[in-house]
Order: C-alpha cells, then structure tokens, then sequence
C-alpha cells in the first residue's frame, strides 16, 4: 500500500520512467507468451525462441534496477528510521514497486495476447500470427503465469540485491558521499578483457561446426548467444575500467580547467557509468554482427517478432545508460552547485560535459566497431 502510494505521488519524470520499464516488461511478457504459443503447436524447435527471450528479459531487468537507483522516493532519507523506514525497509519498498511495475507490464501483455487470440472478443488472428498465438487452443496456466511472474521477480530480486545497504551504509548515502582524492580506479579492465576474448572465443567454436548459414539456427545457436552473453559480461567489467582511464588521460600533459573537471568527473563516475556503457557496446556491436549476416533479404531466425526483440534490447540498453548518466548529474548536483557559487561560468560546466561525451565516444565507438568485426569474422566464413 506505501508503495502505491509513493507511486501515486511520485514525480511525473519519475512516472514516466515506471510507464517505459512497464512497457519494457510488457514486450518481454508478449515475447514469452508468443514463445509458448509457437511451443504448443511445435514443441520440438521451441527451444531457439526461448533462448533468444533470455536477452530481452535481462535488458528488461537491467533497465528497471537502473530506474529504481533514481527514484528518490524510495532512497532513504534522514528521520525515515523513527518511523520503521530504515535503509533495510526502503530497499523492500524499493523492490516491491519495481515488481509491481514489471506486473503492471506483464498483465497488459497478457491482455494483449488474450485480445489477439480472440478469447476476448471473439476474433482471433488468423495467417502466421495463429502460429505465435496457438489461437483455438486452451493456455495451460501454470506455464502463462510462469512466464508472465519472470519479469517481476527477477526485477525485484535484483533491485533488492544491488540497493541493500551495505556496511551500515545505504547506497544513497554511499553514492552522495565525495571525497577530495580521486576515486580509485576500477579493478575489473583485466577480467573484462578476458571474458570478452573467451565470449569470442565461444562463437568461433561454436560457428565453425556448422555446415552453413542454417546451421546457426541448429545445434550452434546456444553456442553464439553463450559467446555473446560472455562477451557482454566482459565489456560491463570493462567499461568501467575503460571510463576511468578516459577520465586520467584527459588530465596528462598539463590539463587546463575544462580537462580536468572533464577527467576528475569521469573518474567519479567510472562505475555509475562504465557498466551501462559496456552493455550498449556489446548490443550494438551484436546488433551489427547480426546486420551483417542476415540482410533484407534474408529470413529471419526467429519470426515476425525479431524485432520487437531487438527494440527491447537496444531500447533498455540506451535507457539504462541515461538513467546511469541522470543518476550521475544528481550526485553531482552540490559539487555543481560550489563551482557556481565559486564564479564558474555556465559554458565552463558545459564544455566539460561536451569533452567528457567527445572522450566516451572516442573510446567507446572504435571499441564497439572492433568487437563486432571480430564477432562477424565467424558468422561470415
């Protein structure tokens, strides 16, 4: 009920962030339950569609602990505590609100889905959607709430996880806290690199056993996404690392006011920003790995809904790297704050924000292009 009612109260920025993970859990929820209608009516070659669910569902996770991190409705707050708001309660509340979000998604889903079917109105689609919609056959109802319960859960598992206090201190606390001295640098640039060489690695193998392009739909397809989801764990240990040495480098050779504001910034927020940063690597790069296999005129995988996959997963990448770079502005909200009351001028904070963009990009696009040309070299042969 408080979590209704903070929702309710919240701010209109904030709600629309909850209504983009809702619709996000939404398309996930559709994904799925399209996944079991095609199972119904060909449960043996299911299997490919279920894995390639995996990748939305978790872009959909990510994006709705991202939003949870910004809401400030549920960050605890002095004098919370002598009312039972503690950190420990505030981090439930926390993930409470998020599953109830992902479950508004998911119920519009089934809606959706019972609608197309026809069971709501008597009009069922007819052509190659009766295939996804196993439209005339009765839904079993443990697997449809099965399906629809992932997105939810898993959401508030992990934004109870990733918000718990920890050391008696609460991630609010820890991520408002500034200190004098630069932050140290991440210690994750090693693992990341490996990782993403063992991703590729897998996809290699995994591609050289297959006679031809169809063979990438066969028995090799849990060997690209296995290679692929490594690669994407070892960019997010990466892009810290990778941010936090853009932020030093900008401050070599004499810096002036603008580079080193740009580089101690950077530096600050190398692990707010790094880890999102990764993951959209990794999706655009897989995303033009994949362009360049199957052209227009190509068929498709995995159906009529590659798309709305494929929109999930880039779309929450990029939200989540904008809530990461909102979450970052707020933190830097009173050091903004002493720089404007020291006399710095407003094109001086702007500046920096541009060199601070111009380095992510100069290290992060040619990154992007690498991963994907290596990751294109097996699928091509």
């Amino acid at each position: 009920m408080l979590a209704l009612r903070l929702g309710r109260g919240a701010h209109p920025l904030v709600l629309l962030r909850r209504l983009l993970v809702a619709a996000a859990s939404a398309g996930v929820g559709f994904l799925l339950l399209c996944t079991l209608g095609w199972a119904m009516g060909h449960p043996a070659g299911s299997w490919p569609r279920l894995l390639w669910c995996l990748i939305p569902l978790a872009a959909t996770v990510q994006f709705a602990v991202a939003v949870a991190r910004t809401d400030g409705s549920t960050r605890p707050r002095t004098g919370l505590s002598a009312i039972g708001l503690g950190p420990a309660r505030m981090t439930v509340l926390a993930a409470v609100s998020t599953a109830m979000t992902c479950a508004l998604g998911s119920a519009l889903a089934l809606l959706l889905f019972l609608h197309l079917r026809g069971d709501l109105n008597g009009k069922p689609f007819t052509g190659e959607a009766a295939a996804l919609l196993a439209a005339g056959r009765p839904l079993p109802l443990g697997a449809t709430l099965t399906l629809l319960a992932l997105a939810p859960f898993l959401a508030g598992l992990a934004t109870a996880i990733t918000l718990r206090p920890r050391a008696g201190k609460s991630p609010a606390e820890a991520d408002s806290s500034s200190t004098p001295v630069p932050a140290p640098a991440p210690s994750g640039l090693p693992w990341g690199v490996a990782l993403t060489a063992a991703g590729l690695a897998i996809e290699t193998y995994a591609t050289s056993r297959r006679g031809d392009k169809a063979g990438l739909l066969d028995g090799s397809l849990a060997g690209v996404l296995a290679g692929w989801s490594l690669t994407a764990v070892g960019l997010a240990l990466a892009g810290p690392g990778i941010t936090h040495l853009c932020g030093r480098l900008l401050q070599m050779m004499r810096p002036g006011a603008i580079r080193l504001l740009a580089g101690r910034a950077l530096m600050d927020e190398a692990r707010r920003i790094g880890r999102p940063l990764g993951v959209l690597c990794a999706v655009v790069s897989g995303a033009f790995a994949a362009a360049s296999i199957y052209g227009p005129g190509d068929e498709r995988p995995f159906g009529p809904l590659t798309g709305l996959g494929a929109g999930l997963i880039v779309g929450c990448a990029a939200a989540t790297l904008l809530n990461a770079a909102l979450e970052a502005k707020q933190v830097r909200a009173l050091t903004t704050v002493s720089l404007q009351d020291s006399g710095a001028a407003p094109g001086l904070l702007r500046t920096a924000a541009a060199v601070r963009a111009a380095a992510l990009l100069a290290a992060f696009v040619p990154l992007t292009w690498a991963v994907s040309a290596l990751a294109a070299i097996p699928l091509a042969t």
